[in-house]
């Protein structure tokens, strides 16, 4: 099971997802997003985590994050966008015609309200990572449910708009014990 942790903001919870056994963090570069990196943390995060883990720099659209993707692995944008290692992120499945690395299902477009899955999920889960309201109460249920390639979560780690580090090892153990 692929588990990433997104809307990192600090070195700390870097060592945090790298000890716990994520796969994968998070850094926003969407300005209006309450998890949002300026450009040179977003790049001192990034810069910081090569190597450790698989780095996401993340956005609404290209613009957001097009300064400074080229220090990410992955740049993931809800925005149908032909890009190196694109991550698209969308409550519809990606055309064929659109070349992508990772395909995260998010109803929410990031807001982090969980909503019940359309059928056609199910027919690609092994290709999704599921997104949108995820927590350590329900990411054992979705697991089942779906049976995805991953989960992805943001909010359901955090209190008060923080990160909090022992709900980041409590999603973790669920979603790789599942």
């Amino acid at each position: 099971m692929f588990v990433k942790v997104c809307g990192l903001k600090t070195k700390e919870q870097i060592d945090k997802a790298i000890e716990y056994g994520y796969d994968a963090i998070g850094v926003n570069t969407y300005s209006k997003s309450k998890r949002y990196c300026s450009n040179t943390v977003a790049i001192d995060l990034a810069n910081y985590a090569k190597g450790k883990i698989k780095t996401f720099v993340v956005g609404l659209t290209y613009s957001d994050v097009e300064s400074v993707a080229y220090a990410f692995d992955y740049t993931q944008i809800y925005e149908l966008k032909q890009i190196p290692n694109l991550a698209i992120a969308s409550k519809e499945f990606p055309p064929p015609t659109l070349d992508y690395k990772y395909y995260f299902y998010d109803a929410s477009v990031g807001s982090g309200v969980f909503e019940e899955f359309p059928v056609w999920l199910k027919e690609k889960a092994d290709k999704i990572i599921v997104a949108g309201g995820l927590n350590v109460e329900n990411v054992c249920s979705v697991i089942k449910q779906l049976q995805p390639f991953g989960v992805d979560v943001a909010s359901g780690v955090e209190i008060d708009g923080v990160k909090d580090l022992k709900l980041m090892k409590e999603f973790i153990v669920a979603a790789k014990n599942c």
